[in-house]
């Protein structure tokens, strides 16, 4: 018989989460609970990667009716109904809520809809006033967006309530430069939309690969979006034509709706967790080991709370080395290395390992790049332009990083970063025979690197 009311409690219902109750519970026998505040799922689900990306695949339609013609198609111009699509977009996140909730159920883990703070290393206190006791305690609670310290802050929404908009804003500022707004920004502009970005850095999506993200710059600006860099808001207030904006470059606009994406911090405020001896970071972020355990023994933390790398995917894959190493008896640290993304801009941008400024930083490399008209958009006469770029080791040959700004670079991206996390050198790729006629056959026929540093 257990001393403890569960072998662990987890707090927090996202993908993470979820993942590392149900499988602690599913595949090791462990006696699980989870509390979740709000809805299950967490940010991918309700308020993040999924609902965003079912905006991103709504607002490619229109260009892809304009395609269309090119083709020989005769259509109807197109006319986007947002009510539609919010109703439908509802219910599909109050359907997967509810799969995460039987993945749960089916499990055999108890769930408790409540808030939860640690009262001691192995108790665990609930907004509705029980407490239990566990052996492990795993936090999972996420993240959530920083609003801006600016007068009239509170006249703007976050990425949190974009998705339940009443209306379709005729004209919106997105404020931010990372990919959350740029992906806003693009996605606005194809629901029909007037964009405007403000983001006080020199480029948007600082921290990526230089050439990649001046591309994404360019296509977002050629596609209507205007990118405003070294602009920051000062001030916000309302009147009859909207919500008026000053900023830091000296001009004054109104909008319908104002959107900050300028970053997020961890869910970590008012846990018990100070007083436990849980080490907190300057933004919140609970510090963990390579196993994701923390300073206190029992108490373990997973996903964007703990501020390493935030992607879903990242967070499951925590989840997992969590069950391994504490219900499996199979120690497994967290593998942060080489980890692929992509970015739901239009054109979308898939990237993986070193960027170029990094990589050079490193150690003398050589850069293979190569950037041109896609066929299917050159035919139908859009000036767009595609990227794929490899930057690569010149001591070991070894490919340090991948690059690909094209429609559906996420897809591309995903098999690239096989190769790359397997070590593949650029003589690998040289090797490997050329897929015609695709954008991706590139990464496999560039012979001369266009530039060594």
């Amino acid at each position: 018989m257990s001393d403890f009311d569960y072998d662990l409690f987890v707090i927090g219902g996202g993908s993470g989460g979820v993942r590392a109750a149900r499988v602690a519970a599913g595949e090791a026998g462990a006696k699980v609970a989870l509390a979740e505040m709000d809805r299950y799922g967490g940010t991918c689900v309700i308020r993040g990667c999924v609902p965003k990306k079912l905006m991103v695949f709504a607002s490619e339609y229109p260009a892809m009716v304009e395609d269309a013609r090119s083709y020989g198609w005769d259509l109807n111009d197109p006319d986007f109904d947002w009510t539609a699509f919010r109703t439908k977009l509802e219910g599909e996140l109050d359907r997967l809520e509810g799969i995460y909730r039987n993945l749960l159920k089916n499990s055999g883990v108890t769930s408790y809809d409540a808030r939860a703070r640690l009262k001691d290393a192995h108790t665990v206190e609930l907004s509705t006033g029980e407490t239990f006791t566990a052996k492990h305690i795993l936090i999972a609670t996420g993240g959530h967006p920083v609003p801006p310290d600016v007068p009239g802050a509170d006249l703007a929404i976050s990425s949190n309530e974009v998705f339940h908009l009443d209306a379709l804003p005729k004209r919106i500022l997105v404020v931010g430069g990372g990919y959350i707004a740029s992906e806003f920004a693009c996605i606005f502009n194809g629901l029909g939309s007037e964009v405007t970005q403000f983001y006080r850095g020199a480029q948007i999506l600082r921290g990526f690969d230089g050439e990649a993200r001046g591309l994404v710059a360019d296509e977002m600006e050629q596609k209507g979006i205007a990118i405003h860099c070294g602009t920051n808001i000062l001030e916000m207030a309302r009147d009859d034509n909207g919500i008026r904006v000053k900023a830091s470059n000296g001009t004054e606009s109104h909008f319908d709706q104002v959107l900050f994406a300028i970053g997020r911090n961890p869910n970590s405020a008012d846990m018990g967790l100070e007083d436990l001896g849980v080490e907190i970071g300057r933004r919140g972020e609970i510090v963990v080991n390579e196993y994701s355990q923390t300073a206190v023994p029992s108490v373990y933390a997973i996903g964007d709370v703990t501020n390493r790398v935030n992607l879903t995917p990242v967070a499951i894959r925590e989840g997992m080395a969590f069950v391994e190493t504490v219900f499996k008896g199979n120690p497994t640290p967290v593998d942060h290395d080489l980890v692929p993304s992509a970015i739901f801009t239009q054109p979308e941008f898939g990237t993986v390992g070193l960027s170029e400024e990094a990589a050079r930083d490193q150690e003398p490399i050589e850069v293979y790049s190569t950037s041109f008209k896609p066929m299917q958009q050159a035919f139908a006469g859009r000036a767009d332009r595609v990227l794929m770029k490899l930057v690569v080791s010149q001591a070991t040959r070894k490919v340090l990083g991948c690059h690909i700004v094209a429609p559906q670079a996420g897809e591309m991206i995903q098999l690239a970063g096989i190769a790359v996390k397997m070590g593949a050198t650029k003589e690998d790729f040289d090797r490997t025979v050329a897929v015609h006629p695709t954008m991706s056959e590139e990464l496999v026929t560039m012979r001369q690197p266009v530039r060594k540093a």
